[in-house]
């Protein structure tokens, strides 16, 4: 039975936690639903519209994808890359940049590197905000696009096992892929050193939701009993000290040798861009599925303006 209609217009996202398991499934819906759009209907469905693009962090696949989405739905982009070309170079506010902003567009995306700044930044403006990444906290389109490419590649997302390895405790994807999946009754596998462990936050809050998880420091010990192996670049930039960083920045290196025996219908993600944890050897191989599932972030963001513009219900 499909979900009845769930009215997202005006509003923000900002955290996957403040989505419903059925406003995720309606979000991936209307996804599907604009990829299958005739052309000529898909074009007119933002026509007059403005998306703010406030990119305070550098980005390529979240930037451009929003403005992709924007731009195929008939829509228009103004905004920023780099914040010294702004005001915000002369010291102004964060939150007068938005009261400002508000009066320019119908929609802002931005990517800040301080947590909070994207709620911050809803609670300036009556217009909807969506948050392409605040800090090492949460990053809910890419969460989207991560089930709606899980989705995709096994059927389904429910009872699937899935694994997650590399930076988990400064990985704003890992932290709301988790929570996102506590919906879907799925087993859960976090691969990392001491230091970069999933912060016990997260952990204590699928316990909660009665999720089964394991932490392990070796990818050997769960590649081949997983659908999805979840990488993840280690972050040089969120880290307080280089030093730490050295000792663990090639801890993790997914090679084809590493493949032979893995499930026929596993796939690989990565939210990108990519260093050297997944070795270039992996690319031909039907497991790695991390260049489609970049490619999905533009119906998923098509879909949550669409929803928040109230062009679609």
């Amino acid at each position: 039975m499909g979900l009845g209609k769930l009215n997202f217009k005006g509003k923000s996202i900002i955290s996957i936690n403040d989505l419903s398991k059925d406003e995720i499934v309606y979000i991936l819906e209307t996804a599907k639903k604009i990829e299958s759009m005739p052309l000529s209907r898909k074009q007119k469905l933002l026509s007059g519209r403005i998306m703010a693009s406030l990119f305070f962090e550098p980005s390529t696949r979240t930037r451009l994808s929003f403005q992709s989405a924007m731009t195929r739905l008939g829509g228009r982009v103004i905004g920023f890359s780099d914040p010294n070309t702004s005001s915000f170079a002369k010291g102004e506010t964060l939150y007068d940049t938005i009261k400002m902003v508000e009066n320019y567009v119908d929609v802002i995306a931005m990517r800040h590197p301080i947590e909070g700044s994207a709620r911050l930044a809803s609670e300036a403006t009556k217009k909807p905000v969506i948050n392409g990444g605040d800090g090492a906290n949460q990053h809910p389109t890419q969460t989207l696009l991560d089930l709606y490419t899980i989705k995709k590649s096994q059927g389904k997302i429910s009872g699937l096992k899935i694994a997650m390895c590399g930076d988990l405790k400064y990985g704003r994807t890992v932290h709301s892929l988790a929570i996102a999946l506590s919906h879907f009754d799925c087993r859960l596998y976090f691969v990392a050193p001491e230091s970069l462990k999933m912060p016990s936050y997260y952990l204590n809050e699928l316990s909660r939701k009665g999720i089964i998880f394991s932490e392990h420091e070796k990818i050997e010990e769960v590649i081949s009993e997983v659908d999805i192996f979840y990488s993840t670049r280690i972050q040089k930039e969120r880290f307080p000290d280089e030093i730490e960083y050295e000792k663990v920045k090639d801890v993790y290196i997914l090679t084809k040798d590493m493949l032979k025996n893995v499930r026929k219908n596993m796939k690989i993600l990565h939210p990108l861009p990519r260093v050297n944890e997944i070795s270039a050897d992996v690319d031909s191989t039907p497991y790695a599925y991390y260049f489609e599932q970049s490619a999905n972030g533009v119906p998923i963001r098509e879909a949550v303006l669409s929803l928040v513009l109230g062009v679609l219900k």
